[in-house]
């Protein structure tokens, strides 16, 4: 007699093969760290288009359109400019010998800053504004991360590019460590990079992160050689702006715009290893949590 109670051995295979989908796995090949560019190669389109994209409705409705982008820059270091050279008369310790010379250095730190602040920012909210693009299953959302830091680097560019017509009205030709500015860089964009990836898909989660984030930044301006330089912090203090990744990027970025210096390429090396891990961590923890978006969105 067939015993009806006995499972077939389709039964007994099918909770095994769902059991063993639905384990994440964390191989090199699916989460490798190639995969902090291959998110840019394989979108390259996307990304430049939706980054345009972006741009445009910045300004879309605005007189001047997209001009402000070159506007808003001239007018806030003819500011600087105005206020620290004329009205406190402020210097900094520099081979610049120019009484403009604390309005130049200052408008470089901001152009760093601001590059990084405005990525970070809205990182914690960049997936809540797009659950459209959460909802369709073929979207690359890790576009998404490239997308918002394109933004920022469109509106760093215009800022240098204002900075160093400034610099040949003051002092003359740049000089040609200039050329060293997208390798100075480089660690900042990955290091952003990374922390956009994890707060974007932290912040869907966990709502509180967008205010954590809101009182991190400011902190983080003034614990950055934005308004000083490190040489004024006492010699105990200084060896901890070593750690700090946007105050390297700060001093870098001056030395190679503003005073002709070369980058320390011990400290340019150790940056670029920390970024890229930086970047490498949070294209993974995206990649993981990714799967979850469309159940709190």
């Amino acid at each position: 007699m067939t015993d009806h109670h006995q499972p077939t051995g389709a039964a007994v295979r099918r909770p095994v093969a769902v059991h063993t989908a639905a384990r994440p796995r964390l191989s090199l090949a699916e989460h490798g760290p190639q995969h902090v560019f291959t998110s840019l190669t394989d979108n390259a389109g996307l990304i430049v288009q939706l980054a345009r994209r972006e741009i445009a409705a910045r300004y879309r409705g605005s007189v001047l359109g997209v001009a402000w982008s070159f506007v808003t820059p001239m007018l806030m270091l003819a500011i600087y400019t105005f206020v620290f050279s004329v009205v406190f008369q402020t210097r900094w310790a520099t081979p610049m010998n120019s009484r403009f010379e604390f309005a130049l250095v200052l408008f470089a730190g901001l152009i760093v800053f601001a590059l990084f602040s405005e990525c970070v920012s809205r990182a914690p909210s960049l997936m809540a504004e797009n659950p459209s693009y959460i909802k369709r299953i073929v979207f690359p959302l890790e576009a998404l991360a490239w997308v918002s830091l394109a933004s920022a680097l469109f509106n760093a560019a215009v800022s240098f590019g204002i900075l160093l017509v400034a610099y040949v009205l003051i002092a003359g030709l740049p000089p040609l460590t200039v050329l060293w500015l997208p390798v100075v860089l480089m660690p900042l964009v990955l290091m952003t990079l990374g922390l956009v990836w994890f707060l974007s898909s932290t912040g869907l989660f966990i709502r509180d992160i967008r205010q954590f984030v809101g009182i991190v930044v400011p902190v983080l301006m003034f614990a950055s050689p934005l308004f000083y330089p490190v040489s004024a912090l006492p010699e105990r203090v200084r060896g901890y702006m070593q750690i700090n990744p946007l105050a390297v990027a700060m001093e870098q970025v001056r030395d190679v715009l503003l005073f002709a210096k070369a980058p320390g390429l011990g400290v340019l090396a150790l940056s670029l290893v920390l970024s890229m891990a930086v970047a490498w961590a949070g294209v993974v923890w995206f990649r993981v949590t990714k799967r979850g978006f469309a159940d709190v969105v």
